[in-house]
């Protein structure tokens, strides 16, 4: 059973060693780290709830199993970290940089992620429920066979993403960079595809879309579909 170590503090690095000694997967509570130096530091398992990581430096550490609900991390450097099985809720990660973190099975629910980079990160079995992830930075992410529930990837780089036989559902697309991005067998008719061209048509083959959609991208021709 997790046990509260600090509460209503102002924490840093030497504090969470000291916490790592006394406690193992201790509970942090309301407490704010921002700007802390917590590289390569193992957090694994711990539980942080209400907690402000703003402009942290977590690269190379470890939160794999960790709990964080409703903290605010923007601008957090979390390049390289282990997420893995780790459960994020209700978090504010907007900008925050996941660069090559491993993200094996980790759960996002009802996080900000606006304008995070999480290039090159590895995301088997990773989970994301009602994210914002406008503008954000997901090249060669595995969306494959997923339920994604809404999903705000606006104007997101989703270059050469896997989303075959993936559903849709309240979802936006709009204006997302979808280069390489593969659809087959994909349902999007729970997908908002506004600022899409028909030009852009092909890269949804194999994929079902509503007639209200098929319209959208007719009307380009002068076409209505009736």
């Amino acid at each position: 059973m997790a046990v509260t170590t600090y509460s209503h503090q102002i924490l840093d690095r030497a504090a969470l060693q000291d916490a790592a000694v006394r406690v193992a997967a201790p509970l942090i509570q309301d407490c704010i780290l921002d700007d802390a130096d917590l590289t390569e530091l193992d957090l694994s398992n711990w539980t942080f709830e209400r907690c402000s990581f703003r402009e942290v430096d977590c690269r190379s550490t470890a939160f794999r199993g960790a709990r964080l609900t409703s903290c605010r991390m923007p601008f957090a450097k979390l390049a390289g970290a282990d997420l893995r099985e780790a459960r994020i809720e209700g978090s504010d990660l907007n900008n925050t940089v996941l660069r090559g973190a491993l993200l094996t099975d980790a759960t996002f629910a009802r996080c900000k992620l606006t304008g995070a980079d999480l290039s090159e990160s590895s995301n088997l079995g990773a989970r994301f429920d009602e994210v914002l992830l406008i503008n954000a930075k997901l090249p060669r992410f595995s969306f494959r066979k997923l339920n994604l529930h809404r999903l705000d990837f606006s104007s997101a780089d989703l270059r050469d993403c896997d989303f075959r036989d993936a559903t849709f559902d309240e979802c936006s697309l709009r204006d997302a960079n979808l280069a390489g991005a593969r659809f087959t067998g994909a349902d999007l008719r729970g997908a908002d595809l506004g600022g899409l061209r028909l030009i852009d048509a092909s890269r949804f083959r194999g994929a079902t879309i509503s007639r209200a959609q098929a319209g959208q991208l007719l009307g380009e021709l002068g076409l209505s579909v009736r």
